[in-house]
C-alpha cells in the first residue's frame, strides 16, 4: 500500500505564501511520487489551491467540516461545499478542534458520515493526553474514539484514514518513539480488521510533530502508512524530505 503524507496548514498562509510553498512542492515532486501527497488548507484558499494544484500529483482538502448537512449555520462549512472545490481528504476530530471547541466521539463521528457521503475521505484524528498516558489509558481513549466512527459508518470505515496523534506531541517538539507509536497503530489496526474483516487496509497515519529528520524511522515502523504534517509541511524541504522517506 502507498503511504500518504498529508500536510495540515492549521492556520497559516496567506496567497502569496501559498503560491510559493506550493510551487516549491510541486517543483520539488518526481512527476510519478512514490507516495500520495495532499495538502488540508484554511477554507478560504481552497479554491487558490485548487487552481494551483489541478494538474499535479498533489491532493487538497480542507481542516474540517459541518456535521450538518446543510441549513442555518453561521460560520459552518458544509461537506458538498468542500466537494464543489475538488476536496479529496478533511480532517475531523483534530485534537485541537476537541479541546477549543468541544468536539465530542459522536461530533466527530457524524462529520466522518458528511465526508464520506459526499465522496470526501476523512482523516479520522485520534490520541491521548499526556495525562492519559501517564495513566495507562492510551489504549481505552484511542480505541473509544475510533470505535464512536466505527459505529457511525458502518461497512464505509474501509473509506476512511486514521491519524493518530498523540495530544503530549502536537507542536511540542516532542515525539512518540518508533515503538511507542507503533504499538498504539497496531492497536487500531486490530480494531479495524475487527470492525472489517477480509477488507482491504485501512491507512493510519501518525501525526505528532512527524518532521525531517524522524520520518524514516517512524514510516519504517509496519503499522505506520504516512505521516499527518503540521509545522513540517509549510516548509518546502523538509516537507519534500518526508515524501521521499516515505517513498
Amino acid at each position: 500500500m502507498r503511504k500518504l503524507i498529508a500536510g495540515n496548514w492549521k492556520m497559516h498562509g496567506s496567497l502569496a505564501d501559498n503560491e510559493a510553498l506550493l510551487s516549491a512542492i510541486t517543483a520539488g515532486l518526481p512527476p510519478a511520487p512514490g507516495a500520495d501527497v495532499a495538502v488540508c488548507v484554511p477554507a478560504p484558499y481552497l479554491a487558490q489551491v485548487q487552481a494551483l494544484l489541478h494538474a499535479t500529483p498533489v491532493a487538497w482538502g480542507a481542516q474540517d467540516v459541518s456535521a450538518h448537512e446543510r441549513g442555518a449555520y453561521t460560520g459552518e462549512v458544509s461537506a458538498a461545499m468542500l466537494r464543489d472545490f475538488g476536496c479529496r481528504y478533511v480532517i475531523v476530530g483534530h485534537s485541537e478542534r476537541r479541546q477549543y471547541h468541544g468536539e465530542t466521539d459522536e461530533i466527530v463521528a457524524r462529520k466522518a458520515q458528511r465526508a464520506l457521503a459526499a465522496g470526501i475521505t476523512p482523516i479520522v484524528c485520534v490520541g491521548e493526553t499526556e495525562a492519559q498516558r501517564e495513566h495507562g489509558d492510551t489504549e481505552l481513549v484511542v480505541k473509544r474514539q475510533l470505535a464512536a466512527v466505527i459505529h457511525a459508518v458502518g461497512h464505509c470505515v474501509t473509506e476512511i484514514v486514521v491519524a493518530y496523534e498523540p495530544v503530549w506531541a502536537i507542536g511540542t517538539g516532542r515525539t512518540a518513539t518508533p515503538e511507542q507509536a507503533q504499538a498504539v497503530h497496531a492497536v487500531l489496526r486490530a480494531q479495524l480488521r475487527a470492525a472489517a474483516p477480509g477488507e482491504r487496509r485501512v491507512r493510519i497515519l501518525y501525526g505528532g510533530s512527524m518532521n525531517a529528520a524522524n520520518a524514516a524511522a517512524l514510516l519504517a515502523q509496519p503499522d505506520i502508512d504516512g505521516g499527518l504534517i503540521g509545522s513540517a509541511s509549510l516548509k518546502a524541504g523538509d516537507f519534500l524530505s518526508i515524501i521521499a522517506a516515505a517513498a
